[in-house]
């Protein structure tokens, strides 16, 4: 089994910055794609910035030139950095990893760390 353990949500005031980590714990999982997504209250699931193992990264349109996403793999731990953040970006952030177990693809989902931005 595999267990994502997130850290760094917390309070903001916009235009703050806040990093946020995921670090994957647990045997027999080869990690391909690192990922967050965010969710607000009323609102779907969104993907905010993903990460390949070979350090390629997307991120959506929202978050460009403000989120950086990147990962250590040695320490299977993928980060966000979150600047110049706007009340929008208030949401519920979830790690999302993809990989390999027992040959089967498996994605695991972390418990969710809030992010509010607010004065």
């Amino acid at each position: 089994q595999v267990q994502l353990v997130e850290s760094g949500g917390g309070l903001v005031q916009p235009g703050g910055s806040l990093r946020l980590s995921c670090a994957a714990s647990g045997s027999g999982f080869s990690i391909n794609i690192m990922g967050w997504y965010r969710q607000a209250p009323g609102k779907q699931r969104e993907l905010v910035a993903v990460v390949t193992s070979g350090g390629n990264t997307n991120y959506a349109d929202s978050v460009k030139g403000r989120f950086t996403i990147s990962r250590d793999n040695a320490k299977r731990t993928v980060y966000l950095q979150m600047n110049s953040l706007k009340s929008e970006d208030t949401a519920v952030y979830y790690c999302c990893v993809d990989g390999v177990q027992a040959g089967w693809p498996k994605r695991y989902w972390g418990q969710g760390t809030q992010v509010t931005v607010s004065s």
